[in-house]
């Protein structure tokens, strides 16, 4: 009959798994401070992007203002070009950035440095499935909106 010894110090097998476990907890740990940076930065951009966006209006009205005094022309306002999807993803995180505020499309060019047609016809065609925009009707007979993030 052989006994059973009993080990005071851990196997191979018992070190491995204290190994693995230490691993997975730092892992997870690493995950998590990822997500915290990760939500510290959306954080930051929303709260940055309403003043830059009002910088660079103060911007082009200084510039249009020096112009008139130095007795030029006034530069064109440029307006900005959006390749595909970029328009709506510009329009969805300046909703997000405001989502107290309904806007018109004419404010949301402004904002954006685009065309009104633009906003209005990205609205008509792809802004009615968007199911994080709300679309509120106002003026006589409803045929007028103004845009929301859902909340």
């Amino acid at each position: 009959m052989s006994a059973v010894k009993k080990e005071s110090s851990p196997d191979k097998f018992d070190l491995y798994i204290l190994n693995v476990d230490d691993f997975k907890s730092l892992n997870k740990e690493k995950n998590e401070l990822k997500e915290k940076i990760a939500n510290l930065r959306l954080q930051f951009e929303d709260t940055i992007r309403p003043y830059e966006n009002e910088l660079n209006t103060i911007i082009r009205k200084l510039e249009a203002n020096l112009s008139k005094i130095e007795g030029g022309t006034v530069p064109k306002a440029g307006t900005a070009k959006f390749g595909r999807g970029k328009l709506g993803a510009s329009i969805k995180s300046l909703l997000q950035s405001n989502p107290d505020k309904a806007f018109k499309p004419r404010e949301i060019a402004a904002a954006l440095q685009t065309k009104g047609t633009a906003v209005s016809l990205w609205f008509n065609k792809y802004g009615n499935v968007d199911t994080d925009i709300e679309r509120i009707p106002v003026g006589d007979g409803g045929k007028r909106f103004v845009y929301q993030i859902k909340r």
